[in-house]
């Protein structure tokens, strides 16, 4: 990963724009599809593809996953901050690389088993995981956000499962945590309708941290980070882990697992890469 030392300016992202600290390194070239920057204590990963709305691909997801392993192994790193750069926080896996797996003949169940890794990682991290979701957080967007610690919003921003929208089944954790992160009511219905829903729906979930004007989320994710790294240290750790339900961690592991095979049976007995194709024949954007 290039290594560049001048922040660039950006007024939707304060996690890019604002002063360094700690040695300032700031990892990015426009073209990758994961920028790193470190500000003292707290690391932000921001997701990259703002053309396809930060949908997930084999390239990103190699990059956070890589990301999350580095920060962990780090320090100097006491809190994570993930952000997305463009109209969306992250719109899910991207559909055309499911086509394209489709269309060699290849299963895509390997490729969202590493999406399905990624969360747990994010879940297991040993330092807190703060997501900021703006623009739309749906399917794998929302997946990534429900293996966070603590979730801020922007106003305006639209949360949803969506699979079934596209008729998909859920592949990275979203059966295995929305009802307990969202509660069995709004859990079952987001995963049942399809519907994406305004932030201020999830109020009473209990669920997000804080919902702040549009465009001020990096900044109130890094103030959050902050606060988290301050109170860094043994004890933190030691929580955390059990935050996690490392003692419910078989149970939880299952359930990613009949999470996969039930994409991969739904996927091997419809014809899903006609109905996606449907889909982005009707979205331009072409991620979900």
């Amino acid at each position: 990963m290039a290594l560049d030392p001048t922040p660039v300016a950006d007024p939707h992202n304060e996690c890019r724009a604002a002063p360094r600290t700690g040695g300032g390194r700031v990892a990015t070239t426009t073209e990758e599809p994961l920028r790193v920057t470190q500000h003292g204590p707290v690391r932000c990963l921001e997701l990259n593809r703002p053309a396809r709305r930060n949908a997930l691909d084999p390239a990103l997801v190699a990059a956070f996953t890589a990301a999350l392993a580095d920060a962990g192994r780090d320090r100097a790193t006491a809190a994570l901050l993930l952000t997305g750069t463009g109209p969306s926080f992250c719109t899910g896996a991207d559909l055309q690389h499911l086509l394209a797996l489709a269309d060699a003949g290849e299963s895509p169940v390997p490729f969202l088993r590493s999406v399905s890794d990624l969360t747990r990682r994010i879940e297991l991290s040993p330092v807190p995981v703060v997501a900021v979701l703006h623009g739309h957080a749906v399917a794998g967007g929302l997946e990534i956000a429900l293996a966070c610690d603590v979730v801020v919003a922007e106003s305006g921003t639209l949360i949803g499962d969506g699979h079934i929208r596209n008729h998909l089944v859920p592949g990275a954790g979203s059966a295995v945590r929305i009802r307990r992160k969202l509660g069995d009511s709004l859990g079952r219905w987001l995963a049942l309708s399809g519907e994406l829903l305004p932030v201020e729906r999830f109020g009473t979930a209990g669920w997000l941290h804080s919902v702040v004007d549009a465009g001020c989320g990096t900044h109130e994710g890094r103030e959050i980070a902050r606060t988290l790294a301050t109170a860094a240290g043994p004890a933190q750790t030691a929580f955390k882990e059990l935050l996690a339900g490392l003692d419910e961690q078989p149970a939880v592991e299952a359930g990613l697992t009949l999470e996969l095979q039930a994409f991969d049976r739904h996927w091997a007995s419809h014809d899903v890469p006609t109905q996606l194709r449907r889909f982005l024949s009707r979205h331009s954007e072409g991620s979900s």
